[in-house]
């Protein structure tokens, strides 16, 4: 069968930067899925995006289905055919299903009935037939959150359609695709080369847009010939660049034809917080920033163009004349900030609506700070310190730096704190308050910024709750999980020495009026907890040891991963299953009394060799493993624990628990009770068995 080379593009408006690669992947995702489920196999497919347009090249695609066998199974024959041997609807309507008559029908037994029997070969239809449903299907199915219409046309996509390609080998598959007619005609680059451009076979397609069409259609040779362009320029100026993966991506959405220009702006703005600098030419110009040999920013940026013009330094002086009224900006509001102290902003926060329900962003500074004071307690930090930042801590959200640039907030909160002459740590918290801002970001480091961000989270957590706006599925537009997910990681990477439970409950008492209350403090600590199980699950650790150990739930999140680990390592040991079994089977014995036994043990009443080993075994390590709990020292504690695998073993192998004399068996029934508590200490090891 002849295989055929495909390619398919959708040429549009310029598409959105940032959805661009994952619009693009999803579209070859879809396309290879279509084909897939059209029984039409291929070697390989390869993705194409620029801003202009998504493409697929598929390469040695079957151009017909394989043939396939149809079979079917009709009525029995004694439903098919009358006492004369005349055939029924039932068999009538079987063979005009089939396109046959009766007479045509085989009969044969399908296991368990002989029934009446349709078999016949049909071939494949022909790719070029099946091709506009599979890509229409695929365009219907991309995550595109808002779709758009234009014009009069009734279609929708994530911008306008221009154009579409759909070549199969060198035939032109002419069809309907959002409102376009397919053809073989491409587009160059929208200002050098907007002719269209006739592909005669899928493989020329990529060399006719670069050497023709001066557009690269390849997202990743594209943003790698950024790279090499962009840091060319630097070294040209004997600077560094901070080849930021993100930026570089965005940038690499915007243009198809890269052209890396050097510019420059006042020496002056130097002046400014290196971090506004970095905003206002990355996430606003979209510009590469450069230092020195030093690590101090330059007064150059690097811009790529989408145009090769024949005067460059126009498209410079037009960067520089964007660039340098943004940057007079950021000059003006900071000064302007510094002629007034946080303090003296502190009072205008009354009239900052943080929740509706939960009051002013002041009144959250208020109970922030009383939490604060406490956590500062529990953990030994500065008490004055971490009440003094709590009540700073939003200040800067009123200052024209952060009302400009909003990703500046906390940082700008430091530049003035330490400008007012602020304690150093207090100024350093205004930053920290909001780390970690992701997954993978860095902690706080100050113990004023570890109180802060610990505080912020808590009261916001508890607030959200408090009012019944916890995250429900997919929505979470408070970010509360990876707000739990950054308290954990701060007590726990910190290791802090912390109960989350008497936080909580601390949080809780500085509200007034929160509509639902009833067990509001365990609703907040198992959700913080519960994000213990996707960081588990990215350390490979199995969900059985999480259940494990939440069984006997620590509200000490430091506490809870020592235990985590230790659980861990002793599921690795030899003696592990067999206890884990053990420890099943003790607790569906304990589970069936109507009322638990004591753990104390009367060892007159020890008859057994088996038992009276164990009993002995377990006092021994009552005693070795009390100094152990006392230190966290969990995996040591298990190791130890793990020795009592045999003595186990052979108690339940010679022993039997359930006797006829009571006193006798409510011994033994306290033995396992000593047992089970033992090993309860550290976690529930019974579930560690999947079933």
């Amino acid at each position: 069968m002849n295989n055929q080379d495909l390619l398919i593009e959708i040429g549009t408006e310029e598409l959105p930067p940032k959805a661009l690669p994952g619009l693009s992947k999803a579209f070859q995702r879809e396309i290879e899925k279509g084909l897939k489920l059209n029984n039409l196999a291929f070697e390989d497919s390869r993705l194409f995006a620029t801003p202009r347009r998504l493409a697929v090249l598929v390469t040695a695609l079957q151009t017909m289905q394989d043939a396939v066998t149809v079979e079917k199974y009709g009525p029995a024959l004694k439903a098919a055919f009358d006492e004369e041997g005349k055939p029924s609807k039932a068999a009538e309507g079987f063979a005009r299903s089939c396109g046959v008559t009766v007479a045509d029908l085989k009969q044969k037994n399908d296991g368990k009935l002989e029934k009446l029997y349709y078999s016949a070969e049909r071939e494949g239809e022909q790719t070029t037939a099946l091709l506009p449903d599979i890509i229409n299907q695929a365009l219907a199915d991309l995550p595109i959150p808002k779709r758009m219409r234009w014009g009069s046309s009734r279609e929708e996509f994530v911008r306008p359609v221009h154009w579409a390609v759909v070549l199969f080998g060198e035939q032109t598959v002419t069809t309907q695709i959002l409102g376009i007619q397919s053809g073989n005609e491409t587009r160059g680059h929208r200002f050098h080369y907007p002719e269209a451009i006739t592909l005669n076979k899928p493989a020329e397609y990529e060399n006719l847009l670069s050497d023709t069409g001066y557009v690269i259609p390849d997202f990743n040779i594209r943003k790698e010939r950024i790279r090499h362009l962009v840091e060319a320029q630097a070294q040209q100026i004997n600077a560094t660049i901070d080849l930021d993966e993100e930026l570089l991506n965005e940038v690499t959405a915007l243009v198809e034809w890269p052209v890396a220009l050097t510019g420059s702006f006042d020496d002056r703005y130097l002046e400014v917080p290196r971090e506004a600098l970095i905003s206002s030419l990355k996430k606003h110009q979209k510009c590469f920033y450069l230092e020195d040999n030093k690590g101090n920013i330059k007064a150059n940026f690097i811009t790529v163009s989408n145009i090769e013009s024949l005067d460059p330094d126009k498209v410079i002086t037009g960067n520089e004349k964007v660039i340098g009224p943004r940057l007079a900006d950021a000059d003006f509001f900071f000064n302007q900030d510094k002629k007034y102290s946080l303090e003296s902003r502190r009072e205008k926060l009354q009239t900052v609506i943080f929740e509706q329900s939960l009051g002013t962003v002041f009144d959250k500074t208020e109970r922030v700070a009383k939490l604060s004071s406490y956590i500062a307690e529990q953990i030994g930090a500065d008490i004055p310190l971490a009440i003094r930042a709590a009540q700073l801590a939003k200040c800067d959200l009123l200052t024209g730096m952060v009302g400009e640039f909003a990703d500046l907030q906390g940082t700008m909160g430091q530049y003035y704190a330490q400008h007012d002459g602020e304690p150093e740590e207090v100024a350093q918290a205004m930053s920290e308050q909001y780390l970690p801002r992701f997954a993978g970001d860095q902690l706080p480091e100050s113990n004023t910024g570890i109180v802060l961000a610990l505080a912020e989270r808590i009261d916001t957590i508890v607030g959200l709750f408090g009012i019944g706006q916890p995250p429900t599925g997919s929505k979470d537009p408070y970010a509360l999980r990876r707000a739990a997910l950054g308290i954990l990681r701060i007590i726990v990477e910190k290791e802090l020495p912390l109960d989350l439970a008497s936080c909580i409950n601390n949080a809780i008492s500085h509200f007034s009026d929160l509509p639902v209350t009833d067990n509001l403090d365990h609703s907040v600590l198992d959700f913080v907890f519960d994000r213990f199980r996707a960081w588990y699950n990215d350390e490979g650790i199995s969900a059985n040891i999480f259940l494990a150990v939440d069984a006997v739930r620590t509200s000490n999140p430091l506490d809870f991963d020592l235990r985590i680990k230790a659980v861990n390592q002793f599921s690795t040991l030899p003696e592990a299953e067999a206890l884990s079994m053990a420890n099943k089977r003790v607790s569906n014995i304990l589970a069936k009394l109507d009322q638990q036994p004591s753990s104390d043990i009367d060892s007159s009443l020890l008859t057994e060799a088996a038992e009276i080993q164990l009993a002995k075994k377990l006092s021994a390590l009552l005693v070795e493993v009390k100094p152990l709990l006392e230190k966290n020292d969990y995996s040591r504690a298990l190791t130890a624990m793990a020795t009592l695998q045999k003595d186990v073993d052979s108690f339940f192998d010679e022993v039997m628990v359930n006797t006829d004399d009571e006193l006798i068996r409510n011994n033994r029934q306290s033995l396992l009770q000593q047992l089970r508590l033992l090993f309860l200490q550290i976690a529930d090891i019974s579930l560690l068995q999947s079933s």
